[in-house]
């Protein structure tokens, strides 16, 4: 199994500069991969490259950049020129976003975000597959006029999205190669999850999707305090249908109550929990926040576990 770490370094004097620290940090703790989030700051498929570049055989991704506000052929390049700059350990990874983000940040109604995550796959794999696209939608065109590809990009571009409800899981298992379920813990993704995204995926003809498995976690000994401020930080999430689906799902009343929080042997055995429910792989986020100190102690483990 791959275990990864989602990177923040949004807090330092230069975020590009803390990212690749970080990414360096996390390579020589033997972890597989580093993803960054996508917000309204730093580019992430521009972090992801100029990390992947500075970090040789670290595999990078971005989770996850919301379809709304964007379009599959600027997506396409940012995409490509990212896995050329990593000769191919690049892998893009997409949301649908949420009302708050599409409405409140871009001014755009969040509306069909279903097909149009449909439209948006089915035109950005025509592009990253052939450098060019004939697609001409309900709600989105993408005819290039000129060629769309990035020579040392050729191998083409992982595709994953952010799929927890059952409408999109299934239009991610016909044109996705995986999703990146967050906030759905080892039941949500065993009962519900891995069945409707594999079934989908087979119906169409295509392998077996990666399921990489978001984790918000942290090993310490402070597990009371740390669990308290990981509720806190994620209260955010139980706004947002899709999340809140998935925590019940799970059997969890609140979004923290997901958190794997305590030492080696316990958050260990709910990396094992993860594995065994269907995931592919694990990527830990929020590791630091208990602290230094427990960031590089779970970035131990976790370096053991992907070893």
């Amino acid at each position: 199994m791959t275990v990864g770490v989602a990177l923040d370094a949004s807090d330092t004097p230069n975020q590009v500069d803390g990212s690749v620290q970080l990414a360096r940090e996390a390579a020589a703790a033997g972890l597989r991969s580093a993803w960054f989030g996508q917000t309204f700051g730093a580019d992430s498929p521009q972090l992801a490259a100029l990390v992947g570049r500075e970090v040789p055989g670290l595999q990078v991704g971005t989770s996850a950049i919301p379809v709304f506000g964007r379009h599959p052929l600027i997506v396409n390049s940012q995409a490509q020129t990212a896995q050329a700059a990593t000769h191919g350990r690049y892998h893009l990874g997409l949301a649908l976003g949420a009302k708050l983000v599409a409405e409140g940040g871009f001014g755009l109604p969040f509306e069909r975000p279903v097909a149009l995550l449909r439209e948006f796959l089915t035109a950005l794999r025509q592009l990253t597959e052939t450098g060019t696209a004939d697609f001409r939608g309900e709600l989105l065109t993408a005819t290039p006029p000129l060629p769309a590809r990035v020579p040392g990009a050729e191998g083409g571009v992982p595709v994953l999205v952010a799929a927890m409800g059952p409408q999109a899981l299934r239009v991610s298992g016909e044109l996705a190669d995986g999703i990146l379920p967050f906030l759905a813990g080892p039941r949500a993704l065993a009962e519900h999850i891995v069945p409707a995204v594999t079934a989908a995926a087979e119906a169409a003809g295509r392998p077996a999707p990666r399921i990489v498995a978001f984790v918000s976690g942290v090993v310490t000994d402070d597990v009371a305090e740390v669990r308290a401020r990981a509720a806190e930080n994620l209260a955010f999430y139980e706004q947002i249908p899709s999340y809140a689906r998935a925590i019940e799902k799970s059997g969890a009343r609140r979004a923290g109550d997901l958190a794997v929080v305590g030492d080696e042997k316990a958050v260990a055995a709910e990396v094992r929990r993860y594995r065994d429910a269907g995931a592919t792989e694990v990527v830990f986020q929020g590791t630091g926040i208990a602290g230094e100190a427990d960031r590089r102690r779970t970035w131990a483990l976790l370096g053991e576990l992907a070893g």
